[in-house]
């Protein structure tokens, strides 16, 4: 196999499961590769909700002190590269193949999830390309995920919600109990909720990992156009407000800080650091505005939430950003969604409905969820065969004071990026990092 292409497509076959939680296959295969745990800081993030802007913000925080970062994110919106990004740039398509090639005849007949090969790639081109520091997002709970081979320096969970129960419990206490996997002993665990599981603590406690929590170890405070941020090292006033929308993103960023403190030790971030890593954090997806590219067209709104407390966030982002007119709704919702939850959130920030259909094993016909929606609104609700259709159906209903959003998932953001884009409703500097070759640089 000599393209990204043909290996993305391979590895979708070797294992028999999509998913299937575990560490001994890949402890297994890093062995067989020598990999040694990194040297530089770790910190990893969990959560339900949150977890991508938490990253992010490690990220620009320690990019703007000037340091080498690897990140590994999932899931992907239009391109598999963005999951794994080398001090602000994409990972080449030949180091994966490098990677791949290198996990390949080291597996044997291990069989690997394709999850877990991402994850290897990840570990070995950042391996090799002699970071700082890392940021590695837990993919799915935490004790289990291929993420948790790394002790981290520092680990965090954002946030525990309801969401993937048939793998992490049907409680909180088993969804919590599944993110605290990520905790190790002596090493400080933040948290950025202050409404936890129990179970939260009881495992920190239990290892000798250090709490820090919201409100007692570090806290925020807000006033006007700047916020102040203070914790056990740094105490930070005249902060510029986030780059991402939305009110709970000062929680975020809090978050983040609260976990670069830890590593104060080993990198040293300034404050002017930290106030331009708040400005020039770009996530996509996350309550993204697209403002009118001309005069009498829309404004696009687009959001991954895809469970009931991403939904309430969104809701809440939608009525501190009111319209002129009204907000018409494009969405997919993946078939093991609770999308009668996701709906009660949203349902009375909405004026008109495009459901839409979601391909693959985990989809769900629009046909299906708009009868659902029918069934908990009295706004206008119709069906769509594909995302594409759905944004296009929308567009033609609009007036230049509406705005149209596109909510779901990962799955519905990233075509919904492409239909946009297809028709100049993109701008071009919005996804440079999608849309230009990755830059030249020795790594």
């Amino acid at each position: 196999m000599s393209s990204l292409e043909q290996w993305l497509a391979y590895q979708s076959q070797v294992h028999p499961q999509a998913i299937d939680l575990g560490l001994e296959r890949l402890l297994q295969v890093l062995g067989r590769l020598g990999w040694r745990q990194p040297k530089v800081p770790v910190i990893t993030v969990a959560g339900t909700n949150g977890k991508g802007s938490v990253s992010g913000y490690c990220t620009a925080i320690m990019g703007a002190a000037g340091y080498r970062v690897g990140t590994f994110t999932s899931p992907h919106l239009r391109d598999y590269r963005e999951r794994i990004q080398i001090h602000g740039r994409l990972v080449d398509a030949a180091e994966l193949v490098s990677a791949f090639e290198r996990i390949e005849a080291a597996r044997g007949a291990v069989g690997l999830t394709f999850f877990e090969f991402n994850t290897l790639a990840a570990l070995l081109v950042f391996e090799a390309a002699r970071l700082d520091a890392w940021v590695l997002e837990v993919g799915m709970g935490g004790r289990l995920d291929a993420v948790n081979v790394v002790d981290p320096s520092v680990a965090v969970i954002v946030s525990i919600g309801f969401d993937h129960q048939e793998y992490l419990g049907n409680t909180l206490e088993a969804i919590g109990r599944e993110k605290a996997g990520i905790f190790r002993a002596g090493r400080t665990a933040v948290l950025g909720n202050p409404e936890m599981p129990g179970v939260i603590e009881e495992r920190a406690r239990a290892l000798g990992a250090p709490l820090k929590c919201p409100g007692v170890e570090y806290s925020y405070s807000r006033a006007g156009d700047h916020w102040r941020y203070r914790g056990s090292r740094w105490d930070l006033a005249h902060l510029p407000a986030p780059a991402l929308l939305g009110s709970a993103q000062y929680a975020n960023a809090a978050t983040a800080i609260a976990a670069l403190e830890e590593i104060d030790g080993q990198l040293v971030i300034p404050a002017t650091a930290v106030a331009g890593g708040l400005r020039e954090l770009r996530l996509i997806g996350r309550f993204q505005v697209i403002a009118p590219a001309t005069p009498g067209t829309p404004t696009w709104i687009l959001d991954v939430a895809h469970n009931p407390a991403a939904a309430r966030v969104l809701a809440c982002n939608l009525r501190d950003h009111p319209s002129a007119g009204r907000t018409l709704v494009v969405c997919g919702i993946l078939a093991d969604k609770d999308a009668a939850a996701v709906v009660a959130e949203l349902r009375d920030c909405v004026d008109a409905w495009w459901c839409v259909s979601t391909d693959g094993e985990r989809g769900r016909s629009g046909a299906a969820l708009a009868q659902m929606v029918a069934s908990q609104v009295t706004a206008p609700v119709d069906a769509r065969d594909s995302i594409a259709a759905g944004c296009a159906a929308a567009s033609t209903h609009d007036n230049r004071a509406d705005r149209i959003v596109v909510f779901g998932s990962f799955h519905v953001v990233g075509p919904a990026l492409d239909w946009l884009e297809a028709h100049d409703l993109l701008p071009t500097s919005a996804l440079p990092e999608y849309t230009a070759a990755p830059q030249a640089t020795n790594v």
